[in-house]
């Protein structure tokens, strides 16, 4: 065993998003979980959206860990993300549908707080309240059911169990909404019935995932966390307001499962060869012409959870950089390298000129950041598909300097990496 294995024995690995999420996180999971024991979701909801394609058959993940395509794995919803039961009930069915029997394999916090049907009409009634400055959200009800979290009002799992308490909240709470939005139509009653039998089709479900963590953790079993959403999602260190509403980083990992700091070991980075977006927001490196358009097409950039066409732009080592030194990456996971294929050049987001003056690190402040002109290196391009290589050495020359001219740059190896849709298709660098 090598130093490196030997100091992260026992101790959880993680996977975040790098970016703006869909960098293809829910892939590199699945090939990491066949050899983990338990795989773990630590935040956010049924927002988040992963896409798994095994043996030509196409998995698509929204709450539950991707983990569950492993048949040995045990996947684990964690106390930190907000759950949306009829959602997570319509998503186990569509994945045993396809053939995955996740029987005595999905367990759920009781800590989870719950995501009703009224958070989501709240959602939506808050984009249409912020006009043209909306943030471009799921309608989810992510995050008023997270403000419920933070006000101290809203239920968690384990009031499904003493169900006098939970109908107390539950109809506290949406007197609430209503006094704040005025009377929206919601059938509170026929939702109390749908959610007491809820409560009993879930109880299977039902863990203490901290013990469950931590005694899983002392037997030697190896865990992987998944994050959901990404780092410039971040509730805090994101384009705030333009953000989810939940800790996406390494920090979210502790407090969404109860796992000390040094209980992690790996930090896995999981980054698109250029960049992401979904939804309103400052995205520096954009691409609004026919470049932008062609990375859409190729790359096939439209969101799993909602179907929105993705904003596109080049790779922006800003972000990197801001993301690595936030999350503390052990190494890199570069996705989709290979729809880079069909491009003479490629440029890559080395730092902004604000205010007259060179930033290498990503602002705080939205109004600065509008005004930012971006700083590009421009390398060459391949021209040659990739999609077939299964070494770092089969690579192209130039699509080889790419990678290290990234690891260079951001000081962190990249470890795999993406060529396409598939769970073969990533080369894995020793």
């Amino acid at each position: 065993m090598s130093p490196s294995a030997e100091n992260n024995a026992n101790k959880v690995s993680v996977v975040l998003g790098t970016q703006w999420g869909d960098e293809g996180k829910g892939k590199l999971v699945d090939i990491l979980a066949q050899d983990i024991d338990v795989c773990v979701r630590c935040q956010g909801g049924n927002n988040a959206g992963h896409t798994i394609v095994v043996g030509g058959v196409k998995y698509a993940f929204h709450m539950l860990p991707s983990g569950l395509v492993n048949m040995a794995c045990i996947s684990v919803v964690g106390s930190g993300v907000v759950v949306h039961l009829p959602s997570f009930f319509e998503e186990l069915e569509d994945l045993q549908k396809q053939g995955l029997d996740c029987d005595n394999r999905l367990f759920i916090s009781d800590r989870c707080h719950l995501v009703f049907d009224f958070h989501q009409i709240v959602d939506g009634m808050k984009e249409g309240e912020l006009g043209r400055g909306s943030i471009g959200t799921t309608k989810k009800g992510i995050g008023p059911a997270y403000s419920s979290k933070a006000s101290r009002s809203g239920i968690r799992v384990h009031h499904l169990y003493h169900f006098d308490e939970f109908e107390k909240r539950f109809r506290s709470i949406v007197a609430a909404r209503y006094r704040r939005y005025g009377t929206f139509e919601y059938d509170v009653e026929a939702e109390l019935s749908r959610y007491r039998q809820l409560a009993e089709r879930l109880r299977p479900f039902v863990i203490d995932s901290v013990e469950f963590l931590h005694t899983k953790l002392r037997e030697g079993k190896r865990i992987l966390v998944e994050g959901a959403n990404a780092l410039m999602l971040d509730i805090d260190f994101g384009t705030y307001p333009f953000v989810t509403s939940s800790n996406t980083g390494v920090g979210g990992v502790c407090t969404g499962l109860g796992i000390p700091p040094n209980k992690i070991g790996n930090v896995i980075g999981v980054a698109k060869a250029y960049t992401t977006r979904v939804g309103g927001g400052p995205f520096p490196s954009e691409l609004t012409d026919e470049v932008g358009q062609k990375l859409r097409d190729v790359g096939a950039e439209y969101g799993v959870t909602t179907g929105r066409p993705r904003r596109c732009g080049w790779l922006d080592l800003v972000v990197l950089r801001y993301s690595t030194m936030i999350n503390g990456y052990t190494s890199l996971n570069l996705t989709k390298l290979d729809v880079l294929d069909v491009f003479d050049e490629i440029k890559v987001a080395v730092s902004y000129t604000i205010n007259g003056k060179e930033v290498t690190s990503f602002p705080a402040d939205l109004d600065d950041l509008a005004t930012a002109k971006v700083n590009y290196v421009t390398l060459p391009g391949w021209k040659q598909s990739i999609s077939k290589c299964r070494s770092f050495e089969e690579l192209p020359e130039n699509c080889q300097k790419y990678v290290r001219f990234i690891e260079k740059d951001v000081g962190v190896p990249v470890q795999w990496i993406g060529v396409g849709a598939g769970r073969e298709d990533m080369i894995a660098i020793n």
